[in-house]
């Protein structure tokens, strides 16, 4: 398996990926690495990595065409590498739109797909159980064919990675009645149930998507990054609400001792950082965005669904599934 990490994005740059890429090379011996970067700060990975010099970072909020023009560009020539190298999978903390809209375009979708979708497990209440919820900000718009073929890449991601056999999918909604929703949710709910695909169970209202009911929740792009958003902010606003509320006197202290491990598990539970990162599916290769904050432990993290997703064959289970379709 060949990896490609693109070392110089996110907030904390290579202190996060370079103590992130020698622990995974210890646990993933057998993993070929490419690591892009200015190649003198990254010189703690000789013999970790093989090093790609590129001298500029690509702007987060860069547009497609500045972005394949930044040709020295670490971003951009870690997608040639994979191009190059025939490589399995890429992995880049950098801004969203550039990496997503860049790979998109040098890695191609794979045919059948009309538009890419960025895919994230969830935690659910039920422990060990994940839903899959895509598009989570790929793109603001999306068409009712778009979220179709998202419910059917939802499904193959869910199989695949998931190990979940038949995936309950449904779409989200501001009601659980077929004729609720905004227009294209509406029409996305018809013509996921003319296609009938398979175990589709109509529309899921936010407050239960990680209930553990779902298997892959569809949402359009802009619906979908603010469900994210919501998610991530509530899990951190109720952490720190929970650790003010033990520490308000010595019975609260006492009571946190034998409350601890509960709460413990709940907080690693909601932890985006042992998540990692997610995949733009779609495309012909495993494309993993690690959340741009990740420090060492979360871009690991993002290292480790990316292998996941190669060993998984996510590409070409996507693309299988396409031509079964269109067949």
């Amino acid at each position: 398996m060949r990896l490609v990490i693109e070392m110089m994005g996110g907030d904390h740059g290579v202190k996060a990926t370079i103590p992130a890429v020698i622990n995974f090379h210890k646990d993933y011996p057998d993993v070929e690495l490419f690591a892009v970067g200015k190649i003198e700060v990254l010189q703690e990975l000789e013999g970790v990595a093989t090093l790609i010099d590129a001298r500029d970072e690509v702007a987060v909020d860069a547009t497609p065409l500045e972005v394949l023009r930044a040709r020295e560009s670490s971003l951009l020539k870690a997608i040639n590498v994979v191009l190059d190298e025939k490589a399995d999978a890429i992995v880049s903390a950098g801004g969203t739109g550039p990496f997503l809209s860049a790979a998109t375009l040098k890695l191609k979708l794979v045919e059948g797909v009309e538009r890419a979708a960025i895919l994230a497990p969830f935690p659910t209440k039920i422990k060990g159980k994940q839903v899959a919820i895509l598009d989570i900000g790929a793109s603001n718009e999306n068409t009712a064919k778009h979220l179709y073929q998202f419910a059917l890449m939802g499904q193959f991601y869910a199989k695949a990675a998931l190990n979940v056999e038949n995936p309950r999918t449904y779409l989200l909604s501001n009601g659980t009645e077929d004729s609720k929703g905004i227009p294209v949710v509406v029409e996305a709910n018809k013509l996921i149930r003319e296609k009938n695909v398979p175990n589709f169970l109509g529309n899921i209202e936010a407050r239960e998507v990680m209930s553990g009911d779902a298997d892959v929740v569809v949402a359009d792009g802009y619906t979908g990054n603010i469900l994210l958003k919501s998610i991530e902010g509530t899990a951190k606003t109720l952490s720190g609400g929970i650790k003010k509320a033990f520490k308000r006197n010595l019975f609260s202290k006492i009571g946190y001792i034998f409350a601890r491990k509960g709460f413990n598990e709940m907080t690693e539970t909601f932890d985006y950082k042992n998540t990692g990162g997610a995949i733009l599916i779609g495309v012909n290769n495993v494309v993993v965005k690690a959340h741009g904050n990740s420090d060492p432990r979360g871009f690991y993290s993002a290292l480790v669904v990316a292998y996941k997703m190669a060993k998984a064959d996510i590409v070409n289970e996507v693309r299988k599934g396409m031509q079964d379709v269109e067949a």
